[in-house]
C-alpha cells in the first residue's frame, strides 16, 4: 500500500516515534492513523499520543469582558495570512467583533453576524465582506463563546493565538486568572476525571491492557495477573490526571496539581473554555519546489536572476 510522507510525517508528530516504525503502523492499518496511533500505543512504540489539532489557518483570539468583570465573551476570527493578522484594520475588525459579542451576548456566529457592528449601522458580516474586498485575503468570524461566572471570571490571551476563560465559584480575581493562564498552556479536554465520558474511558484502558500484555509477554519474569491489572489500572489514573484540568500539575508550581491549588483557596471550576488559531482547520499544504518549476515551465524554462 503507498503511504504518503505527510501521512507519515503527522503520525510522527502524534506519536514522537520513528519513521519506519510509523510507516509500518500505517500499512497494517491501511493508512488510517488514528488505528495505526493506536497500534503503536500497544505496542508500547508510541511515545506520546497527543491527538493535537492541527493548527493551520491565521488570525487571531480576542476577549472581552463586561464592565462588572464576571462575563466574557471570546471570539476567533481567521484570515489566510500571518502579515494579515497583524494589519492593523484586520485587528481593530477582531477587536471590535469582541465588543459586539459580549454587548449582545451572541452564542453563535449566525447571531454575531447579523449583529450591528459596535451598535453601529453596519452589520460584522457587512463589515467582514468590506475589510475582505479592501486587503483582498479571506477572512471569517469562526467562533464565538460566551461564558459568565459565579463569583471570578478569569480570562488570558497568550499573544493573540490562544485564549482562555474561566469561571469561578469562590476564591479570588488572582487565582481565577492563574487558573485561566493555566487551561491555556495546558489545555485541558475535561474539569475532573467524572466528566470524562464512559466510552473514552473504556477506549483508554482497553489500550493500556493490550500494551501491558504485549509488554508482559517480553519480560524475563512475567508478572501475576494481579499485577498487571494494578498497573494498569495506576496508568489510567495517571492518562486521565494528564487530559483532566484538576489532575493536572499546575503550570506556575508543577509540584501541586490544580485540584489541591482550587482546594487551598476554597474555589471551584464551574466551567471554562479555550480557543487556539486554527486548531482544527487542515490547511493546503504548499509543494514550494513544484510551484517555482510550474513557473519556470510557464516561462519557456528560462533561468532566474537575482
Amino acid at each position: 500500500m503507498n503511504i504518503s510522507a505527510d501521512a507519515v510525517k503527522q503520525l510522527r508528530e502524534r506519536t514522537g516515534a520513528g519513521m519506519m516504525e510509523c510507516k509500518k503502523a500505517l500499512v497494517q492499518t491501511k493508512g488510517d492513523l488514528d488505528a495505526a496511533a493506536d497500534l503503536m500505543r500497544k505496542q508500547g512504540l508510541a511515545k506520546a499520543d497527543k491527538k493535537a489539532s492541527r493548527v493551520a489557518a491565521e488570525g487571531v483570539i480576542v476577549v472581552e469582558k463586561s464592565a462588572d468583570g464576571k462575563s466574557a465573551a471570546m471570539v476567533e476570527v481567521n484570515c489566510e495570512t500571518d502579515f494579515v493578522s497583524r494589519e492593523a484594520d484586520f485587528k481593530a475588525f477582531a477587536q471590535a467583533v469582541a465588543r459586539t459579542a459580549a454587548a449582545t451576548k451572541a452564542g453563535d456566529v449566525e447571531s454575531l453576524l447579523a449583529a450591528k457592528l459596535d451598535g453601529a449601522g453596519e452589520t460584522v458580516d457587512e463589515r467582514r465582506r468590506a475589510l475582505v474586498a479592501k486587503i483582498g485575503e479571506n477572512i471569517n468570524v469562526r467562533r464565538v463563546t460566551q461564558l459568565s461566572a459565579p463569583t471570578h471570571l478569569g480570562a488570558y490571551v497568550h499573544g493573540t493565538r490562544i485564549g482562555a476563560l474561566v469561571a469561578l465559584e469562590g476564591g479570588d480575581a488572582t487565582v481565577a486568572y492563574d487558573i485561566a493562564m493555566h487551561v491555556a498552556a495546558s489545555n485541558p479536554q475535561y474539569a475532573t476525571v467524572d466528566a470524562v465520558p464512559a466510552e473514552a474511558v473504556a477506549k483508554e484502558r482497553a489500550l493500556l491492557v493490550e500494551q501491558a500484555k504485549i509488554e508482559n509477554s517480553r519480560a524475563e519474569k512475567p508478572k501475576p495477573d494481579e499485577i498487571v491489572v494494578k498497573m494498569v489500572e495506576g496508568r489510567l489514573r495517571k492518562s486521565l490526571a494528564e487530559i483532566t484540568l484538576a489532575g493536572q500539575p499546575f503550570v506556575k508550581e508543577p509540584n501541586v496539581t490544580v485540584e489541591k491549588l482550587l482546594a487551598g483557596a476554597k474555589a471551584k471550576v464551574t466551567a471554562f473554555e479555550r480557543f487556539e488559531v486554527g486548531a482544527g482547520i487542515e490547511k493546503k499544504q504548499e509543494d514550494f519546489r513544484a510551484e517555482v518549476m510550474k513557473q519556470v515551465q510557464g516561462s519557456g524554462g528560462g533561468s532566474a536572476t537575482h
